[in-house]
C-alpha cells in the first residue's frame, strides 16, 4: 500500500448484516454450547466440533435477524434499539428476512447432514420457539413473555450435548435450567432501568405491568431458585468441588446484587446487576469447564 493510498473499510452492508446476528447474544449461545459439547459424556471429533458449534451459532443469528424483521416497528421506538439496521433505514426488511430464514434452514440442514439429526431437531425446535413462541406469541402479549420465552436461549448447552451423545439426559437438563432461571432475573434487571423504552413501545414487559417493587421480588425468587439449581452439577457427579466452591460464591454475589436491587430506587443498581450477571453466567460455565480438566489431570 502506498503513502497515499487510504486503508480500505470496512463494507457498511456487511457490518449490518453482521448486526442483524446480535454478535453479542451470539457470542454467549456459543460458549454454552461449546461448553454443553465439553460435559457431555463421550467423544466428538474436532470438525464435528466446530460444525455443530458454527450450526448453533449461525441459528442464533438467523433468530436474531427474524426477530429484527418483526421487531422493526417497536424497534424504532425504543432509544436502546433505534439505531439498529432496519428501524435506521439502512437495510430493507425483506432482506432481513430471507437472510434469517436462508440461515435458519442452513443451520439446520448443516447440523442433520454433519452432526447428528437429533441435534438438528433440537436446533430447529429452538429457532422456531424463538421466532414464534416468544418473538410473534409472547413478547407483546404477555409479562411472562421472558419467562417462558427464554426457553429458547436455553437450549444451547442441551444442543451440543446432543451434537456428541445423540440424545438429551438429566445432566443436559441441569443446563438447561441454569440458563433457564438465569433468564428472568437478567432482563428484568434490563427492563427495570429501560422501563421507559418499553412502556413508549408497547411492550409489557414485568416492570411495565406490576411496576418495579413487585418485579425485584420476582427477581429475588428466581434468583434464589437459580443457586441450588447451580449446585446441581456437584450434587449428580457431573463437577466437583471446584465448581461448587465457584458455583456458591458467584451465587452469594449475584443474590447480593439482586438485594441491593430489591432495596434502591436508584436505576444504576439494575444496571450494575444486568451487566454483573452476564459474567456471572459467563463464569459458571468457565468454573464447569474448569473442574472438568482437572478431573481430567487428576
Amino acid at each position: 500500500m502506498s503513502d497515499n493510498e487510504e486503508p480500505r473499510q470496512p463494507n457498511p452492508r456487511i457490518l449490518d448484516y453482521a448486526l442483524l446476528l446480535k454478535p453479542r447474544v451470539m457470542s454467549l449461545v456459543v460458549f454454552t454450547a461449546w461448553t454443553g459439547q465439553m460435559m457431555a459424556p463421550g467423544s466428538i471429533d474436532p470438525l464435528t466440533s466446530a460444525i455443530a458449534v458454527l450450526c448453533i451459532a449461525v441459528a442464533a443469528g438467523a433468530s436474531g435477524a427474524i426477530n429484527m424483521w418483526y421487531d422493526r416497528d417497536i424497534d424504532v421506538i425504543m432509544t436502546r434499539t433505534q439505531k439498529r439496521p432496519l428501524p435506521d433505514g439502512r437495510l430493507d426488511p425483506l432482506e432481513a428476512l430471507g437472510f434469517g430464514t436462508f440461515l435458519a434452514c442452513a443451520s439446520v440442514a448443516g447440523m442433520g447432514l454433519f452432526v447428528n439429526v437429533a441435534a438438528a431437531g433440537w436446533l430447529m425446535l429452538t429457532i422456531l420457539y424463538y421466532v414464534f413462541i416468544y418473538t410473534v406469541w409472547l413478547k407483546r402479549r404477555t409479562p411472562q413473555n421472558i419467562v417462558i420465552g427464554g426457553a429458547a436461549g436455553a437450549f444451547p448447552p442441551m444442543i451440543g450435548w446432543v451434537s456428541v451423545t445423540g440424545g438429551a439426559d438429566w445432566n443436559s437438563v441441569i443446563l438447561f435450567l441454569i440458563i433457564f432461571l438465569w433468564t428472568p432475573p437478567h432482563t428484568w434487571a434490563l427492563a427495570l432501568y429501560r422501563t421507559g423504552d418499553y412502556e413508549a413501545a408497547g411492550v409489557p414487559m414485568m416492570p411495565v405491568v406490576v411496576g418495579p417493587q413487585k418485579t425485584k421480588i420476582q427477581m429475588l425468587i428466581y434468583t434464589l431458585a437459580l443457586v441450588p439449581v447451580t449446585l446441581m452439577p456437584v450434587m449428580v457427579g457431573m463437577s466437583g468441588r471446584v465448581y461448587g466452591i465457584a458455583a456458591l460464591a458467584l451465587g452469594i454475589a449475584f443474590l447480593r446484587h439482586c438485594i441491593i436491587v430489591l432495596r434502591s430506587d436508584d436505576d444504576k443498581d439494575a444496571r450494575k446487576m444486568f451487566f454483573f450477571s452476564i459474567f456471572y453466567l459467563f463464569l459458571i460455565f468457565v468454573f464447569l469447564l474448569i473442574d472438568k480438566a482437572v478431573q481430567i489431570w487428576l
